[in-house]
């Protein structure tokens, strides 16, 4: 149809002439109120946006000297924050002389990986930007999904026969 003829079948039902999607050859218009196209947009992008998950960077900051607890401690840490859904930012900082002993720093933070394991990928390796040394995490892709047993249910000690498996009967209509 003719713009032309649009606007004017429009106007004479008092509405007005919206272009739904401009991109299409010939360009896809509704007659309606605009007001209303407006309303209907802006509840779908909400929508949207409620389903969407910003992720967080958590960030767990190590030392050359960190001991085993300390360490195991922030290890447990990264991986709760990767199980819920957030990237995890594992740096360590050198201090001083320390900057000589660069490797144990990446020790460190290659065995962090290395324990993580299954509950984050890595998004960058470690490397090293001025006096700090640090890696990215990402959750992986894969949902954990928790199975909880279900209690047995209880069976009275004196019932001693088993129990006969059920037949279906036939329904008569």
């Amino acid at each position: 149809m003719a713009p032309f003829d649009a606007l004017k079948m429009a106007r004479e039902r008092s509405l007005d002439l919206v272009e739904i999607s401009p991109n299409a050859v010939p360009p896809v218009c509704k007659i309606q109120d605009y007001g209303k196209f407006l309303y209907e947009k802006d509840k779908s992008d909400r929508a949207a946006r409620k389903k969407q998950k910003v992720i967080v960077i958590k960030e767990v900051k190590f030392s050359v000297t960190v001991d085993e607890h300390d360490y195991q401690t922030k290890k447990n840490q990264a991986v709760r924050f990767l199980g819920e859904g957030d990237k995890v930012k594992a740096s360590l900082r050198f201090k001083g002389r320390q900057m000589a002993h660069r490797d144990l720093g990446y020790k460190i933070i290659n065995r962090l990986i290395l324990d993580i394991g299954d509950a984050g990928l890595v998004e960058f390796m470690p490397r090293m930007e001025g006096t700090t040394l640090h890696a990215i995490l990402a959750p992986s892709k894969k949902p954990e999904v928790v199975v909880k047993k279900a209690a047995a249910p209880a069976t009275p000690a004196t019932d001693s026969k088993p129990a006969e498996p059920s037949v279906p009967t036939p329904v008569q209509a």
